[in-house]
């Protein structure tokens, strides 16, 4: 099963401190993440007393009275069988951030990096974006993740320029991280675009500006009886609802299960929210981003959840482009979550 990564806690780390963990973690002898050590490092800390006192690092060395982070659960965590850690969850400011720390309370780690997967299944990426006559355009988020709202609002004028060039569909994450308000908005938004695509951009271009679905169903003119049969089957069909109820199922006992697309997220290797893939190839911003193993990944350095830089991807995969290409559309990158406003990064992703 593959380890799942939350929105990152380097995002609100200072660097400096960053570098401290990381080279702390690095020259640490005492911890070992080579396979077969045999007398791991025995627990002087219960999981509770370790997530109280990361928590109070945090809060009193990183956020500096700026937020304030609260303990939302931990466990153990072990990396086939040999690492002694506890895994932790905590909320800053209504986000969750995943974390670990080592048995003894002794160092934090902002994420696990498993180094020996990545020598083992290594990587290929390539800097031109695979040609088609029609393009396939697939954007894979979760409903409720502010980095997928960013990209779906950077994405739909694309769409709206190339929509009778190019095939762009929306896909869902095969998990989710935003309770169950993601699960029912990732079933509507599924059935609304299997039932008719051009409504659903019309619902969609509502749902970016508040979330209030009920005023978009509205105004995109979605027949309500329909949509919930889609609903019903669909759940019943993927057994989403049943999965949410059975924490057993969670992938890493921790996020509930959405099968409505996991065919597509295996083929490609989707690990988080946005997934941005075009011609059957992964498109990102940096060779690390690229998923391990057959995958073809496209390495687009200056890649920006702008609406011009996503038209400037997708016409690059026509074999001919047509002449909506040369229309100059926003380079301003969408803020990150529902409303209005710009940001200056396309970084962020819920993973």
């Amino acid at each position: 099963m593959k380890e799942i990564k939350n929105e990152k806690l380097f995002s609100i780390l200072p660097t400096v401190i960053i570098g401290i963990l990381l080279v702390a973690s690095i020259l640490t002898s005492g911890f070992n993440f080579k396979k077969g050590v045999e007398e791991p490092r025995v627990a002087s800390l219960s999981a509770e007393e370790a997530g109280q006192k990361a928590v109070e690092y945090i809060n009193e060395n990183i956020l500096l009275d700026q937020n304030t982070a609260s303990l939302k659960n931990i466990v153990d965590f072990k990396a086939d069988g040999f690492c002694e850690l506890y895994k932790f969850q905590v909320d800053v400011n209504g986000q969750t951030f995943d974390s670990y720390i080592t048995q003894d309370g002794k160092f934090i780690f902002p994420e696990a990096i498993d180094l020996e997967l990545q020598t083992e299944e290594e990587t290929s990426s390539s800097t031109e974006i695979p040609k088609q006559d029609l393009p396939d355009v697939k954007l894979f988020v979760m409903s409720y993740c502010p980095y997928g709202l960013q990209a779906q609002k950077g994405i739909l004028p694309a769409y709206n320029l190339l929509k009778d060039k190019a095939n762009i569909e929306i896909h869902f994450v095969d998990y989710i991280m935003h309770d169950k308000e993601e699960i029912d908005e990732n079933l509507r938004q599924y059935c609304i675009q299997k039932e008719d695509a051009r409504k659903y951009i019309e619902y969609l271009n509502c749902f970016v500006e508040d979330g209030d679905y009920n005023k978009c169903l509205s105004e995109a003119g979605i027949d309500e009886g329909k949509l919930n049969i889609c609903v019903t089957e669909t759940d019943k069909k993927f057994g989403v609802t049943e999965q949410y109820n059975d924490e057993t199922t969670w992938l890493n006992g921790l996020y509930p299960k959405f099968d409505v697309d996991t065919a597509l997220n295996e083929k490609y290797g989707v690990q988080g929210s946005p997934t941005l893939v075009i011609n059957d190839a992964v498109i990102v911003s940096n060779q690390q981003y690229c998923p391990v193993g057959d995958v073809e990944c496209v390495v687009i350095p200056d890649l920006e959840r702008s609406p011009e830089k996503y038209k400037t991807v997708i016409c690059q995969s026509f074999n001919s482009p047509p002449d909506e290409c040369s229309q100059v559309l926003s380079s301003e990158t969408p803020s990150p979550s529902f409303g209005g406003g710009t940001s200056s990064s396309s970084g962020g992703s819920c993973e």
